[in-house]
């Protein structure tokens, strides 16, 4: 490629996305739909550029999470009436199934990037899943899984959508033992949890529902935690079935993302959104709708501002995505 047409490139890239021009682009592992509108699993650049099919499945991948040393990736694919936990090589090759039965979602992995933690539920109707849900963990080298906590009072509650400290001494997760869904931190085995994400209300007034929190994420140098929070989707008229456009936008209007200190005592509102994750350098992307893409706009931060990464099609349905960790 001559010197020319490089720069002809570049400048191109940087027109169709705009400020990206310039940057060191990373490399992110994605689930949206094909042509066929199956979820598949692709690999590409945070700017939504060479992007490489990664799965080629009948029913559907999504919830990819990369092992620390960036050499596996981990995901659930729909296999009957349920979600399997797959464990493939980075490049999606060598895919194997590590766990069949039951509804499995949301894995990830240890720092040593030998042990996975996942969420199986038990869906019941009109019931938010995460209500019905236990934690298990798995030894990779072994196959052999068990139930995470042993702390006797952790298992009398549902806990769910975990997510593991960069040291591996603590994990954040999902738990109904204060009622509403809340985020709770603790050791592994379920020892000193506590209550770490206090909303600014319980309620909302107008809706009548509970303000409750979701998918939570811990920062790359473990200080901070973000998570989703809002009033749950089950209120909308797609799970009642009763239409209310009106408050269903209103619901809508409440799904913001938040970051909380790990040890509880800063709090602070990123932006409207869903489904957080940490960049490599430790900035917040959040999900939102985006009506005129037909998709979810998908933000992350930067030293300066927040800028889009186009990493999902336009018109294209999606199920998370994951970075792809910077190692030697």
């Amino acid at each position: 490629m001559s010197n020319r047409f490089a720069i002809t490139v570049a400048v191109l890239i940087g027109i169709l996305n705009p400020g990206w021009a310039g940057a060191a682009l990373r490399e992110v592992v994605v689930s949206h739909t094909d042509d066929q509108g199956i979820l598949q699993l692709y690999r590409m650049k945070e700017d939504g550029t060479d992007s490489r099919q990664l799965t080629f499945s009948k029913t559907g991948c999504r919830m990819p999470s990369c092992s620390p040393d960036g050499k596996k990736l981990a995901y659930v694919e729909q296999l009957g009436g349920g979600l399997a936990l797959r464990v493939a090589d980075l490049d999606g090759r060598n895919a194997r199934t590590m766990v069949a039965d039951g509804m499995n979602l949301l894995p990830t992995w240890l720092p040593d990037s030998s042990h996975l933690i996942w969420m199986k539920v038990s869906p019941q109707p009109k019931q938010d899943p995460a209500r019905n849900s236990k934690l298990f963990i798995m030894n990779l080298s072994t196959g052999e899984h068990r139930r995470l906590f042993t702390n006797p009072e952790q298992r009398k509650h549902s806990n769910a959508m975990p997510t593991i400290s960069p040291n591996g001494k603590r994990i954040a997760f999902i738990s109904d033992r204060s009622g509403d869904m809340r985020l709770w931190v603790s050791d592994l085995n379920g020892d000193g949890a506590r209550l770490l994400s206090k909303p600014e209300q319980e309620r909302h007034e107008i809706i009548k529902a509970p303000i409750e929190q979701k998918v939570p994420v811990w920062s790359p140098d473990g200080k901070w935690i973000a998570h989703w929070e809002g009033v749950e989707m089950i209120h909308m008229s797609q799970f009642t079935g009763i239409p209310n456009p009106e408050r269903d936008r209103q619901i809508a209007a409440t799904f913001h993302v938040w970051i909380v200190s790990s040890d509880g005592k800063r709090r602070r509102k990123v932006g409207r959104g869903d489904d957080p994750t940490w960049s490599p350098d430790g900035f917040v992307t959040r999900a939102y709708p985006e009506p005129r893409r037909g998709g979810p706009l998908v933000m992350v931060g930067t030293k300066t501002a927040e800028k889009a990464m186009p990493i999902v099609p336009p018109r294209r349905n999606w199920g998370r995505f994951d970075w792809v960790p910077n190692t030697p």
